[in-house]
């Protein structure tokens, strides 16, 4: 069944993009999946960033089921109490300043468009800026500000498109200057240049705290705080992409409370589903009221479904219960010390970085040069697979080669022991590899 199974994969499917695997896959619980064969992975992307309460949490399965026994869908004016419930547990606990309505949808690029068309009907503008190796997503307006990868050959973009040159400590644009300098410096050119070719109808600027797919960038808190005044001071909204920053990754309950910056919106996706799709977008009560009172709309067939709700209901009490943003933080520290000893060895470590158990290491064939390792990255990649650890690798020209790593939060020490190891002989073996090579 398998390989009747792969055969049809392979006649059947459209191919998508990004990384993938040899075999299909079956089965997948805690921090670990399994294929086809029968072969276990630990998985330290979390799935797609989302699974943070690890792979099929009894939880999770619970909630699924009861959902079966209440409903899985309704008409979309009818609001479900589970969506009433999972509102109010979000303003009460878990939004920060004065962040308390909110939308619930499926994805994170439904997420960027529902925070983009609240900006531009609130302001009544459509200029936009965003940061470069942002990822916001993958449909019209999402896709626009979206700026780490795979914008060629879709057409014309959405109009109003402005760009701010990422702050990137290990490779800045700008450079003998400190990290906050650099960033600052970068934000004061973009914002002159975006004043000068600026039309007057500025809506929005949109980050997300971690710049994820850009290499797992964490920007001062300077610049966060420069940007909150650059939208005050342009009558523009600041939008929070947090798909993968909210509920506990990074070891604060969002990227807001560690920033110490709130938007006027944030975007909520990935991390509340544990692994289903679910998405949100919270606001103020006043954006919201004027958003009312001039008829915005964002009426699909699935917003506001119980399942998802249930789901999420799910996820932020284990989260809670389990005390996974305080865990974060301690098994973060833990693996990024194992890292850290990993870098002490290997000259090929430029780089690591991240908050919680978002972290990042970056290859370079030396420290001196910072020469982007892109061959030793995607080698080694692959070999951490058959070694029986599943890594995500960027590995775009401009950017640089970085793992990111983002295990479930119930990860252990054990399984990160265990993945360190692989990591390690997956690179040494790479590196003779290599060797012979040349």
């Amino acid at each position: 069944m398998s390989d009747a199974l792969k055969q049809a994969a392979a006649n059947y499917l459209v191919r998508y993009g990004g990384d993938t695997f040899p075999n299909l896959f079956r089965s997948a619980r805690g921090t670990t999946v399994t294929d086809s064969d029968g072969r276990e992975y630990l998985d330290f992307t979390s799935g797609q960033m989302c699974a943070t309460i690890g792979h099929n949490h009894p939880a999770i399965v619970e909630a699924v089921q009861r959902a079966g026994q209440r409903a899985y869908h309704f008409f979309s004016g009818m609001i479900p109490e589970a969506v009433a419930e999972l509102a109010e547990t979000l303003a009460r606990d878990w939004l920060p300043g004065d962040l308390e309505r909110t939308i619930f949808i499926n994805t994170g690029s439904e997420a960027t468009e529902v925070a983009l068309r609240m900006a531009k009907m609130y302001t009544d503008g459509y200029e936009v800026l965003a940061l470069g190796g942002s990822w916001h997503g993958i449909t019209g307006a999402a896709s626009s500000v979206s700026l780490a990868s795979d914008r060629k050959g879709y057409g014309v973009p959405a109009p109003g498109v402005f760009v701010i040159p990422e702050p990137n400590a290990y490779r800045p644009y700008i450079p003998g200057a400190t990290d906050e300098e650099a960033a600052l410096a970068n934000l004061d050119l973009a914002l002159r240049m975006f004043d000068m070719q600026s039309a007057g109808r500025g809506a929005a600027i949109i980050i997300e705290p971690v710049i994820s797919a850009g290499g797992v960038l964490v920007p001062p808190k300077a610049f966060l705080q420069a940007l909150r005044k650059a939208a005050d001071d342009r009558g523009m909204l600041l939008i929070f992409d947090e798909a993968q920053t909210a509920f506990g990754r990074i070891g604060t309950r969002t990227g807001s409370d560690y920033f110490g910056v709130v938007p006027d919106i944030m975007a909520m996706s990935k991390t509340l589903g544990g692994g289903l799709p679910l998405a949100a977008v919270a606001t103020t009560a006043e954006i919201e009221e004027t958003l009312f009172e001039r008829h915005f709309t964002y009426y699909t067939s699935h917003v506001s479904d119980p399942l998802g709700a249930e789901v999420g209901l799910a996820v932020l009490k284990v989260i809670t219960e389990e005390r996974l943003v305080e865990r974060a933080g301690v098994m973060g520290a833990y693996l990024r010390g194992r890292l850290e000893d990993l870098q002490q060895r290997h000259e090929v470590i430029g780089d690591v970085r991240g908050l919680g158990l978002l972290l990042g290491v970056e290859l370079v064939r030396d420290r001196a040069s910072r020469v982007p390792a892109h061959r030793l990255g995607a080698l080694t990649t692959t070999k951490c697979f058959e070694n029986g650890l599943s890594m995500n690798i960027r590995r775009r020209p401009e950017r640089g080669s970085v793992w990111r790593i983002a295990p479930p939060l119930t990860v252990s020490t054990d399984e990160i022991d265990r993945a360190v190891d692989i990591l390690e002989k997956s690179l040494r073996a790479s590196l003779d590899e290599l060797a012979r090579e040349h």
